[in-house]
């Protein structure tokens, strides 16, 4: 008898839940030019092919290669809606619409700082498919964004590898060419190369050579310039 109403309340309860924790989350990672974005379209063009209902969202920071679409560096494109985050997207996609949509892509989504939140809500409680593709890693291989928080919950992880551009080897990190350092220095392959772990580190360290002697430099350039001004 217990286990009868056992059975009638988990129908019961079936009924009133509808999708919760029906969707699932892939993640697609690892260093720039390693066909992340190509990764992301291939799955999407698969889910479109067998009938299903996609959107794609990209970040707003993004404007290197087109403003609504998502581009790959080889230059293969598709629609999208730029957004600066991922929590306006239904309301600006029309619930209706949003509804009855059964696949979301999202491309350079170290970008969204509600990834984590988004993504729990897409998956657990409105019953979508939500595929991530972003970097995982910044220039100093330290984390980037929110993609490494979703990792947890994600039905499966795919990191990719490049090809670096100094020996050939299996590229693993992003290295950056500039003395920049901000974090998000949206750029292309004049900006970052994909590296091996050998060339990353013999690389950085040229890097940091640099920057001192620059700041060495600087630093004296300021020094002439004070002595100069006190003369005067």
């Amino acid at each position: 008898m217990a286990t009868f109403k056992a059975s009638v309340l988990l129908s019961d309860v079936s009924k009133d839940e509808g999708h919760l924790g029906s969707g699932a989350i892939h993640v697609i990672t690892g260093p720039m030019f390693s066909g992340k974005s190509t990764s992301l379209l291939r799955r999407i063009k698969t889910e479109i092919s067998v009938g299903r209902s996609v959107a794609m969202v990209k970040s707003s920071k993004d404007t290197r290669y087109a403003k609504d679409s998502v581009v790959t560096h080889d230059g293969i494109g598709f629609p999208c809606w730029a957004l600066p985050d991922l929590m306006s997207f239904p309301e600006r996609f029309g619930q209706d619409a949003y509804d009855k949509l059964d696949v979301i892509g999202i491309d350079e989504a170290q970008f969204f700082g509600d990834l984590y939140e988004f993504c729990c809500k897409v998956a657990d409680v409105d019953g979508k498919t939500v595929i991530v593709a972003g970097l995982d890693g910044d220039y100093l291989r330290r984390r980037f964004g929110a993609i490494l928080d979703i990792i947890p919950i994600a039905d499966s992880v795919t990191k990719l590898t490049a090809r670096c551009e100094v020996c050939g080897q299996k590229g693993f990190f992003t290295l950056r060419k500039t003395c920049d350092t901000r974090t998000e220095l949206i750029g292309g392959a004049d900006v970052y190369m994909p590296v091996c772990r050998k060339h990353y580190v013999n690389n950085q360290i040229v890097i940091n050579a640099s920057k001192k002697v620059l700041g060495s430099e600087k630093a004296r350039a300021e020094t002439c310039v004070k002595t100069i001004a006190d003369m005067i």
